[in-house]
Formats: C-alpha cells, sequence, structure tokens
C-alpha cells in the first residue's frame, strides 16, 4: 500500500487487512513500554493546513508507538502564511527526507493532487480534504462497531465482520467528509447504512448512493439500529440557512435526552432487539446541546472516548502498512506479530 486517499475503492481484504493489525497494535497501550521499534530511522511529517486536535495527536501518537520520527507542520505561522503553494511546501518536506506525509487540507482532491503529483516520494495519508473523505476516520469507526459487536456475541473482534449491522449516520452529511468515508467503507463491508439529515443537507446526487435516505430520525429509530453516528454541524462550512434555528434542528435531527431515554426504554422492555446495544458515535468536535446532547454524549452507550482510542490503534496500522508492507503481504503480519512478543 503507497497511499491511503480514499475508502471509496478500497478493498474489502485492504481494510479488514489493516483492522487486523490494529486489533495487534491495540495490544502495545496495555504494555509497560508503549513502542514498537517496527519504523525506526523513518520520518512521518503532519502536514496540516486546518485545525485539528484528534486527529493531528492521534497521527503523532500513532508514529511515535511505532519508533517514527515526527515533525508536525501546521500552516498558521508557517511559510503557507505567506502565499507559499502546497506544491513548494511538499518538496521542502521532500527535501528533508519525508518517508510519510499525513496531510489535511481545506480543499478537497489536495491529499490526491500531493500523492498523484509526482512532487514527493513519501507516502500519502489523507487526514481529510474538504468535504471530500477521511478515511482514518472511517477506519477507527468500523474498528469501534466490529469491536461493539463481538463484545456483545462474546466472539474475537478479529473474527467478526460487519455483515449486516445496521448504521444511521445522522446530520450534516452534506459538508461530512467522514459520513462519505464512512458510507463507503461500510458498505464493503457488509453493513447496512441509512443517511438522516434535513432535506437542505443531502448532497446533490445521494440517491445513488449505496444507502437508504431519511428525513425522519425517530423513525429509524423506531425501526431498530445497532449504532447512530452523530455527524457534527459544520457551521464554518455553511455560507446559508440550512435550517431555521439551532433549536428546530437539535429537536428534529438532535440525539437528545428524550430519544436516549426512548431507546433506554425499549432496551429495558425488550420492545426491539437491538435497542438494549445501540450505541452513539461521534467523530468530533461535539457541539453539544446542538447535534448531541450531553446526557447522550455521556452516556453508557457513547463510544466518543473509545473512538479516540481506537484512533491511535488504526493509524498505527495504517503507518505500519504505508512504510513496512501492505496488508496483503504475507511477511507483514508475521513481523508484526514478532515485534509484539518481543517487546514487553
Amino acid at each position: 500500500m503507497k497511499h491511503l486517499l480514499s475508502t471509496a475503492g478500497l478493498p474489502r481484504a485492504t481494510a479488514v487487512g489493516l483492522l487486523d493489525t490494529a486489533e495487534r497494535m491495540s495490544e502495545v497501550e496495555h504494555r509497560e513500554i508503549k513502542k514498537l521499534p517496527v519504523l525506526r530511522g523513518r520520518t512521518v511529517v503532519n502536514l496540516f493546513f486546518e485545525d485539528s486536535t484528534r486527529t493531528r495527536i492521534s497521527f503523532e501518537a500513532a508514529a511515535k508507538r511505532l519508533s517514527a520520527d515526527v515533525i508536525n507542520f501546521a500552516a498558521r505561522g508557517s511559510s503557507v502564511s505567506k502565499g507559499e503553494s502546497l506544491k513548494d511546501t511538499a518538496q521542502t518536506l521532500e527535501a528533508m527526507g519525508a518517508d510519510a506525509v499525513v496531510i489535511r487540507h481545506a480543499s478537497s482532491g489536495a491529499a490526491e493532487q500531493l500523492a498523484r503529483s509526482g512532487w514527493i516520494d513519501a507516502g500519502v495519508v489523507n487526514a481529510g480534504d474538504g468535504t471530500h473523505e477521511h478515511p482514518t476516520q472511517a477506519l477507527l469507526d468500523a474498528f469501534t462497531l466490529r469491536r461493539h459487536r463481538a463484545a456483545v456475541a462474546g466472539t474475537d473482534p478479529a473474527g467478526t465482520d460487519l455483515a449486516g449491522m445496521r448504521v444511521a449516520i445522522v446530520g450534516d452529511v452534506l459538508h461530512s467528509r467522514v459520513a462519505r468515508s464512512n458510507l463507503w467503507l461500510l458498505t464493503t463491508l457488509g453493513a447496512d447504512v441509512t443517511l438522516v439529515a434535513p432535506p437542505t443537507l443531502v448532497p446533490v446526487g445521494a440517491g445513488g448512493w449505496p444507502a437508504r435516505i431519511s428525513y425522519d430520525l425517530d423513525e429509524v429509530l423506531d425501526g431498530g439500529v445497532d449504532a447512530v453516528m452523530m455527524l457534527r454541524v459544520q457551521a464554518e462550512r455553511m455560507q446559508a440557512a440550512f435550517f431555521p434555528t439551532a433549536r428546530e434542528y437539535a429537536r428534529r435531527w438532535g440525539f437528545d435526552a428524550a430519544r436516549l431515554a426512548a431507546l433506554d426504554r425499549a432496551g429495558a422492555a425488550g420492545a426491539r432487539a437491538a435497542a438494549a446495544e445501540t450505541i452513539i458515535m461521534h467523530p468530533g468536535p461535539m457541539n453539544r446541546g446542538l447535534e448531541i446532547a450531553a446526557e447522550a454524549a455521556d452516556s453508557p452507550r457513547s463510544t466518543v472516548l473509545a473512538q479516540v482510542r481506537n484512533g491511535v490503534s488504526v493509524r498505527m496500522a495504517v503507518l505500519y502498512h504505508l512504510l513496512a508492507g501492505g496488508p496483503d503481504d504475507p511477511s507483514t503480519g508475521s513481523a508484526a506479530d514478532a515485534h509484539l512478543e518481543r517487546t514487553p
């Protein structure tokens, strides 16, 4: 695997290979020494043209746990603020000997351009480009879903798939790269996806996507889902009024305390088989009180912190496969196992 730019077209075997490796990488978190020497001498550059907390820190932690050298580059305060182009910035990183570049950019397609342009030889990981995609977020969400299903069934996560799992992706689908990446990946892994949003926040052409579309969150919840993935309302990308008021949005499409209580009642009464085990997801950062209430975000059903924790393991797996072999390379898995066995 040379680059990770998108989940659209990502082979199922490759996705499963990354998730399985992430499962092994998660073991490092519980060791006295939380490091593997597999990327010693390699340099990973975090090239962030947009503000980020979770994604940037997660990639930094992942690279350091694999013993790579890390350079954090933020556009603010750099030569980019003076007008330097992406090409010139990329070639500067190439001259510094970057082996992998993790890029977040406001423009859709920026990661693809960096990877295909020939400006650098380094592997490229898309950490979010405009409203296009965010593949590692989708992978960590799939990892979280797979672990949840395995816990409910009492099985090994590595042997668990997502076939038939019902996932509702709710909210600002129009501006969400997370929604797009999750839709492609979850569909590839066999999940059944429903998009729930106001009509104004459903992208043109979404009717041709492999998902059902609904404008009624309560109807979807009543039908039964295994997971509800709430999306952040991206006000910074909105140049027009997409819904009447924040209060109206929260009432109709937010996961509020009333919906949480209804889900809990249905689960306790056994009215819906899945209700007792339904989880609530959010990629962060959260607009509490808008797309998700504090009661839901902090409830036992919430996987928000688990997603952050799982993100490190998944990004370790991505960097490992990018710089030390592909998911389909038989030697990769055995090498990871050997390093895990040798490391205390």
